[in-house]
């Protein structure tokens, strides 16, 4: 599988592009802004985006939505807990004073233990409310990857203080579904660096 990211917008957002080899197609994960950027890449690496999904609907992850639909008519997929959130962006967006477009509305709802399929490939959605009520991690088995999004960060987790945040949803969703995944699955969130389950299960600060 071919895995590269792209670091998009003001607030420093991992967006994450997924590649089958043999088919070409691709998922574009969190396209927070910066949509000529990742579709430059895509090109590059000579992919054909078919879906996008956001990992949940805050308007750092999803700013991109608008443009990368137009330019490429993937489907996008969003946990229904979140899905209200696409329409709201530029207002967000404006609070924090930064410009954000509006997102088209979901195709698909996600749903948690469900997969995305493309190519000859499949992610796994995890739902992780907490940081949003409907915030999601996807796993890729057959690599060992985590796409944590907003849940889990190196050493760290997501703020739990906007709203439909929540720390005892948080711990809950990290120890009692992440940390049930194998120890050697690479982590990336949708902030900084990447690090493992076993390293946050050992060393998170706030997991103890």
């Amino acid at each position: 599988m071919l895995f590269d990211t792209v670091l998009v917008g003001a607030l420093g957002v991992n967006c994450y592009i997924l590649g089958c080899e043999e088919t070409r197609e691709a998922v574009v994960i969190d396209p927070g802004d910066e949509a000529e950027r990742i579709l430059s890449r895509l090109k590059q690496l000579n992919l054909n985006p078919v879906t996008i999904v956001n990992t949940h609907g805050h308007f750092d992850h999803v700013g991109g939505n608008s443009q990368m639909f137009q330019a490429t008519g993937a489907t996008l997929h969003i946990h229904p807990a979140d899905a209200g959130m696409l329409g709201d962006v530029a207002r967000v967006a404006k609070m924090y004073g930064l410009h954000g477009e509006n997102s088209p509305p979901a195709d698909k709802l996600l749903e948690d233990s469900s997969f995305i399929c493309f190519g000859r490939q499949r992610i796994k959605v995890i739902h992780t409310p907490g940081h949003t009520a409907g915030g999601c991690c996807l796993y890729i088995e057959e690599e060992k990857m985590l796409i944590s999004g907003d849940t889990l960060f190196a050493d760290s987790i997501g703020r739990t203080d906007l709203p439909g945040g929540s720390l005892t949803q948080l711990l809950e969703s990290i120890k009692e579904k992440l940390f049930l995944l194998p120890e050697q699955v690479k982590v990336y969130p949708g902030h900084g660096s990447a690090t493992t389950i076993g390293h946050e299960k050992r060393h998170n600060p706030y997991l103890d």
